[in-house]
């Protein structure tokens, strides 16, 4: 069964403005669309913060059934006075560059962001991050990792990362989602993700 009924063919962009260039762009978009009850909308303006294209990766230590992740602030949690730390665990990821490929800056982001080495690289998902008001495809894979060799804490120093690593059992990972401790989308998606396919990891990288 399909459900598909429009396309990018039927949403007209009327005007785009960069109103802001800075570690993120943001635009000001005047659009139209075609209705689910025939003709066109009035024009729509939206603010859109373009963000590109990033991954992340599950990096999972299959005989040990362990999962590394990675601790850091986050501007966009902090709330004052809310009592909850604006440091979040999550899945390693990072920014995808020009002429980089996603699988790449997987690579890349695991040595940058924990100091090791991911192989055997997985796609897992690609998805839409808030695509609301934000442009930015989430490109989601698995990897095989050491969690012994997993420790310390690291980032890159001229992009202002502090970053600690932390290396937990996949279920103690999947409990910390249940009790909301684990409450930024990608680490959600990715966790359950591993839930759903550690058995077929386990076979295929055992």
């Amino acid at each position: 069964m399909t459900i598909e009924q429009f396309s990018a063919a039927d949403l007209e962009i009327q005007q785009q403005d960069l109103v802001y260039d800075g570690f993120f762009k943001l635009y000001q978009i005047r659009f139209r669309h075609k209705l689910f009850a025939g003709g066109y909308s009035s024009t729509v303006t939206r603010e859109l913060l373009y963000k590109g294209a990033a991954s992340a990766v599950i990096a999972y230590d299959p005989q040990r059934d362990q999962v590394i992740l990675v601790e850091q602030v986050r501007i966009g949690a902090y709330v004052k006075d809310s009592g909850k730390s604006p440091w979040l665990l999550e899945l390693i990821a990072g920014m995808v560059e020009e002429n980089e490929q996603p699988q790449e800056v997987a690579v890349r982001e695991a040595q940058e962001e924990a100091g090791i080495a991911v192989t055997d690289i997985v796609p897992a998902l690609s998805v839409w991050d808030s695509p609301g008001g934000v442009f930015e495809r989430i490109h989601l894979f698995a990897g095989k990792a050491d969690a012994s060799q997993a420790k310390g804490l690291h980032g890159l120093a001229e992009e202002h990362e502090d970053i600690k690593v932390h290396v937990v059992s996949r279920e103690q990972a999947y409990q910390w989602i249940e009790s909301g401790k684990i409450d930024n989308s990608i680490a959600v998606i990715g966790l359950q993700w591993l839930q759903l396919h550690y058995l077929r990891l386990q076979k295929l990288w055992g």
